[in-house]
């Protein structure tokens, strides 16, 4: 199972997580419109990569010979729900350049909590859920 596409989707959100820190850090209210802007683009790209796990990754893995990995994938799934959940209320509370401005350290303290947990499922995936399936299934 070759898996590079997921792991360059994985380094397109997390630079788009890098590019809104970087512009929350350069004030909040000054570059609203350049946060709004950044969501709208991260969530495209979450959204096309969640899109391609729960229509190749996990189906795939569910009919794995190997049932450890089976199992490691309906984990997965399961726990991205969650993620994915809080991520587009995040994505939809803040993509406005007027909600950012009008409330700057409610959208920090929501930005903080939800790209957080998005940002550490995705080093758990590459550091743990990855590796496994590579294991299993070496590339070409």
């Amino acid at each position: 199972m070759n898996i590079d596409k997921f792991k360059a989707q994985h380094i397109a959100i997390l630079d788009g997580i890098a590019r809104l820190r970087e512009a929350t850090q350069g004030g909040i209210v000054q570059n609203a419109a350049h946060i709004a802007a950044h969501i709208i683009k991260l969530s495209s790209t979450v959204k096309l990569h969640l899109k391609v796990e729960d229509s190749v990754l996990y189906p795939g893995l569910a009919s794995d010979a190997n049932p450890r990995l089976a199992r490691l994938g309906e984990r997965y799934q399961r726990e991205m729900d969650g993620i994915a959940g809080a991520y587009f209320e995040f994505a939809n509370r803040w993509n406005l350049a007027d909600r950012v401005e009008a409330n700057p350290e409610g959208f920090r303290a929501d930005a903080n909590r939800v790209l957080r947990a998005l940002f550490e499922r995705m080093k758990r995936e590459d550091t743990e859920f990855y590796p496994a399936i590579e294991a299993a299934h070496p590339p070409a």
